[in-house]
């Protein structure tokens, strides 16, 4: 796994993503969900691409419920940014780079 990804718990949710400065992508996963195993290598080419302008970080759902049932996470891989600590835009499901990078690119 690329060093600019950070797995985060349910104890440092806040810290990891709700008091960044830079705008965080979160990847709320499991590892029994095929989709999000797709997806893992491309947001890892992204944390190297966006190094700096977004944190990419990684939720487990099957060790985080709380922060899952927290955010209302129903389907996986769902990725959500974060700005300031809000909230501000959703993907859900496994999309190609291109959709991601767009995704990245309007919400940051």
């Amino acid at each position: 796994m690329s060093g600019n990804i950070v797995n985060t718990t349910d104890a440092n949710f806040e810290a990891d993503v709700l008091q960044s400065e830079t705008p965080v992508l979160v990847d709320f996963w499991a590892g029994w969900c095929a989709p999000c195993k797709a997806i893992a290598p491309v947001l890892e080419v992204l944390s190297d691409e966006y190094q700096g302008k977004v944190k990419i970080v990684k939720v487990d759902v099957t060790a985080c419920e709380a922060t899952a049932v927290n955010y209302n996470i129903r389907n996986i891989p769902a990725l959500l940014m974060f700005k300031n600590g809000e909230v501000v835009a959703q993907q859900i499901g496994a999309v190609p780079k291109s959709k991601l990078t767009a995704f990245i690119d309007e919400n940051i």
